[in-house]
């Protein structure tokens, strides 16, 4: 699989799995499990971590260092377009001018679930103030098409609502996604076990953002593993191409020469 690498906004990784970094008991927690995942991109939400703004508190950079990861600072919490364009220029003033975001602008507590008016006026500002941005979306494909349009780097349509652990709830979807986009395609949201993770490989998406799934696990560390291995497999799967669903059974064995 060490050949097998994507490019996001100009930068080639091989591991497919991005990570979150919420929800764990400790910092420590959160780079073992990192580091168990194999991921080298992992997100934080500014509002919720400290990368520095609070002074003399416990530092998320100094467990997960920006020189072995691609940090991706994301705008989880926030509800607004003014906020979430907020929260990613203080992210660049506290990582030197790091340009790379995840966006996401939330409509309500109760789901999370994007709200898309917000989305696009965030989307449109942040690209004109020259961030590469990767945009959290629901699962509409015209949406999709639109923000690719707009000049966002990655389009990350939700599995499931955040933290749900639901898994793919609308592959159809996701799969005309797929078929229309020309930039990474990347499921954040809604995994919850590594066989959500493979589903959303095989159908042939870029990656997958899991936070929950992996911080709420019985044991973090060893699903972070697992689910290191699920992103290989259904990623793996798709390049092999699996066999065509058929109506009725198939012999494995040749009908020729049989034994009378």
């Amino acid at each position: 699989m060490s050949t097998d690498t994507f490019t996001l906004a100009g930068k080639t990784f091989q591991s497919r799995l991005l990570i979150g970094t919420g929800k764990y008991k400790d910092f420590n927690e959160t780079k073992s499990a990192i580091e168990t995942s194999g991921a080298e991109i992992v997100t934080v939400a500014v509002r919720r971590t400290n990368i520095g703004q609070e002074a003399g508190e416990p530092n998320l950079l100094d467990f997960i260092s920006p020189d072995k990861y691609t940090i991706l600072p994301n705008t989880a919490g926030c509800y607004t377009a003014d906020e979430a364009v907020r929260t990613c220029k203080l992210a660049r003033e506290l990582l030197d001018g790091h340009d790379l975001v995840k966006l996401e602008v939330l409509g309500d507590q109760k789901t999370l679930y994007p709200n898309i008016v917000h989305t696009l006026k965030a989307c449109e500002e942040l690209i004109k103030d020259n961030f590469k941005v990767m945009v959290y979306t629901n699962d509409d494909p015209i949406v999709a098409q639109e923000l690719e349009q707009m000049g966002c780097v990655a389009v990350m349509p939700l599995g499931s609502l955040i933290g749900s652990g639901l898994g793919i709830l609308n592959p159809h979807n996701i799969k005309i996604i797929l078929e229309q986009a020309k930039v990474p395609i990347i499921v954040d949201a809604g995994v919850g076990t590594a066989s959500d993770a493979a589903i959303a490989m095989e159908m042939g998406c870029e990656g997958v953002l899991m936070n929950t799934a992996i911080a709420h696990a019985g044991n973090p560390v060893l699903m972070a593993s697992a689910m290191k291995k699920a992103i290989e497999a259904g990623r793996e799967a798709f390049l092999a191409g699996r066999m065509d669903k058929k109506a009725y059974a198939s012999a494995s064995s040749p009908l020729s020469g049989l034994v009378k």
